[in-house]
């Protein structure tokens, strides 16, 4: 097996898998403006891979060579089709999967899934152990999580998760209930990296949460010796956050970026998609203008 995880130089920068934002046209756009190390689809329920209606899926699912490293995400409750839906991954010429154990929305929580198995760790067992099965030493196998569900929970459930052999294991440092809302706890990262020292060293542990800067990310890595970042929504703060050459953005750069983005957006999606998704991105790019919100609002009923 080819383990991307292994490959890349550290420290790793990751873009955060961000559902109805990091479709292939935003990452191609990030692989011109300044290319994360590796990326990931926005997240994937297993069960839609093998619904007769896939659209949507598909979508999801679509990228280019360029996009390469690139990991799949997914979520949902069935052991079983995480198995197929890995091999169903492995085949479709991705570089990782990724079990998806954090997110803290409402909607998916209350089914039981997301940041809500971090309290079930035995149907979590079950869906690693399902997703391994189905990747069989074909691609790596990671998870997105975080330090609890509603009350921090690290130490049982970071043991829990390293007596798996998970190629890399990326920590929001909040619980799922506090969602993106009140304060980082990057200390209880620096006991994962101890736990993972301890009880198993091959598996990296990447912190994510409220990274904003290239500066606050190197510090981040240098205080608790992870082995990466991953950046969500700093990308909007700064879509050039990932560039390892940091110049002030003109505003002539940010209104390219934006007619870059909305020609790439374009020719990805044709009238397959429809064109309101990218319209929160004005806000990105136009951020710091005078008159910024009559101009997004311009901008917006045009397209």
């Amino acid at each position: 097996m080819s383990n991307i995880w292994q490959i890349l130089p550290k420290p790793i920068f990751c873009l955060a898998p961000m559902f109805g934002a990091t479709d292939s046209a935003f990452r191609q756009l990030l692989c011109e403006l300044g290319r994360p190390d590796i990326m990931f689809t926005e997240f994937i329920n297993v069960q839609a891979i093998f619904s007769p209606d896939i659209k949507t899926v598909t979508q999801l699912l679509s990228y280019t060579p360029q996009e390469q490293p690139l990991i799949a995400q997914l979520w949902g409750l069935d052991p079983e089709l995480f198995e197929a839906a890995a091999d169903f991954i492995v085949r479709a010429g991705f570089q990782g999967i990724d079990i998806n154990f954090g997110c803290p929305e409402k909607a998916v929580v209350k089914k039981g899934v997301g940041g809500a198995l971090i309290d079930n760790p035995a149907l979590a067992g079950k869906i690693i152990q399902s997703t391994l099965k189905g990747a069989r030493n074909r691609l790596p196998v990671s998870v997105k999580t975080r330090l609890g569900y509603k009350t921090i929970n690290t130490e049982p459930w970071f043991k829990f998760l390293l007596n798996f052999e998970l190629a890399a294991i990326s920590v929001h440092c909040r619980t799922a209930k506090a969602m993106s809302v009140g304060p980082t706890h990057w200390d209880e990262i620096a006991k994962i990296v101890q736990l993972k020292n301890k009880y198993n060293p091959k598996t990296l542990i990447i912190g994510n949460g409220d990274i904003f800067t290239r500066e606050l990310a190197y510090q981040k890595i240098k205080e608790t010796k992870v082995d990466g970042v991953m950046i969500g929504r700093g990308v909007f703060h700064d879509p050039w956050i990932f560039n390892s050459i940091q110049i002030p953005k003109t505003k002539t750069d940010k209104i390219a970026a934006w007619e870059r983005h909305l020609a790439i957006y374009r020719t990805a999606w044709g009238k397959t998609k429809p064109i309101h998704p990218i319209k929160r991105f004005l806000k990105v790019y136009l951020k710091g203008f005078p008159g910024a919100l009559t101009m997004r609002t311009g901008l917006m009923d045009s397209l």
